[in-house]
């Protein structure tokens, strides 16, 4: 649905995208991730069509997306940082909307203020942040637009709202087969709704898999070893990160959990078992794998 071949965006202080390729499926939630500065934004407004790369493209059920009109009149980005006309209620920016994308529902219109109760009449400029968050989120979902770009959607919305949201979007993919991509800095909440993620660092993508695959394959394991911690364990595991707490060491290994386990018995532990792992954890150790790893600070 949404596919991005070798992407690359310079601004004056250099490449901010690298060689960016990636695919979106039709009906799925690709989650992106990423480190401060690594070009989520940038990337997010490119497949948007607000910036044109300096090489690469971007194409839409196979159509490029740059100033191509019957395209961008299937999805809708919503950017961190919301825009509204100055002065303008939320039934006139409706209207706006509706001359903009010929899906449009008036009758979805209505039907979403049961769940945001809001007034249509109130100017949009003199509402909270998370209010106006909502007011996007009801436009948007009224466009009944193929494609969701969202760019840290969730921000500023109390936790029942940021449900019910994630409720309509959810319909939305299941019952139009509608496409999200979607970024956020609350990685549990992508845990929670994304089925594919893609990690971004420094201009280029590090990883770009299904969730279930990735956790999968990152396993956190707890062992202790009644003579002490052997030193040829970790010739034959891949080992991401290691940490000794007392006689018990914990660590991030990667392979089959299978396989993993069968190394570790070798030993003939006597604690062995394999622990949940939080995509919060996978990032970080992900991270640390291309160089973004978590050091000691010295504070004294």
């Amino acid at each position: 649905m949404i596919e991005a071949k070798n992407l690359w965006k310079r601004f004056d202080e250099g490449d901010v995208l690298k060689d960016v390729s990636f695919t979106v499926k039709k009906g799925s939630i690709y989650g992106l991730l990423g480190t401060n500065g690594a070009g989520k934004t940038t990337l997010l407004k490119t497949i948007a069509g607000v910036y044109q790369p300096e090489r690469g493209q971007v194409t839409i059920s196979s159509q490029p997306v740059f100033e191509n009109p019957a395209i961008q009149e299937r999805f809708v980005f919503m950017p961190d940082a919301l825009y509204f006309f100055s002065q303008y209620t939320i039934q006139q920016m409706a209207q706006f909307y509706k001359q903009i994308y010929p899906t449009w529902s008036d009758e979805r219109f209505h039907a979403l203020h049961e769940v945001f109760r809001l007034d249509p009449r109130k100017k949009i400029h003199k509402l909270s942040k998370g209010t106006k968050r909502q007011v996007a989120f009801w436009l948007l979902l009224s466009t009944m637009a193929d494609v969701f770009i969202l760019d840290e959607p969730f921000d500023g919305l109390d936790p029942v709202m940021r449900k019910k949201i994630k409720s309509l979007l959810l319909h939305d993919v299941a019952e139009r087969e509608v496409t999200i991509l979607i970024s956020s800095h609350n990685l549990r909440e992508i845990e929670d709704f994304c089925d594919h993620i893609g990690m971004l660092h420094a201009g280029q993508l590090v990883l770009d898999r299904e969730l279930d695959d990735v956790k999968s394959e990152i396993h956190k394991v707890q062992a202790a070893f009644k003579d002490g911690l052997p030193e040829d364990l970790f010739r034959s595991v891949d080992l991401l990160y290691k940490e000794e707490r007392g006689s018990v060491l914990l660590c991030i290994v990667r392979g089959d959990v299978e396989d993993i386990l069968i190394e570790f018995r070798k030993w003939q532990p006597v604690i062995l078992d394999v622990l949940p792992l939080t995509l919060e954890e996978i990032f970080i150790y992900e991270m640390g794998e291309v160089g973004y790893a978590i050091e000691t600070i010295p504070l004294s």
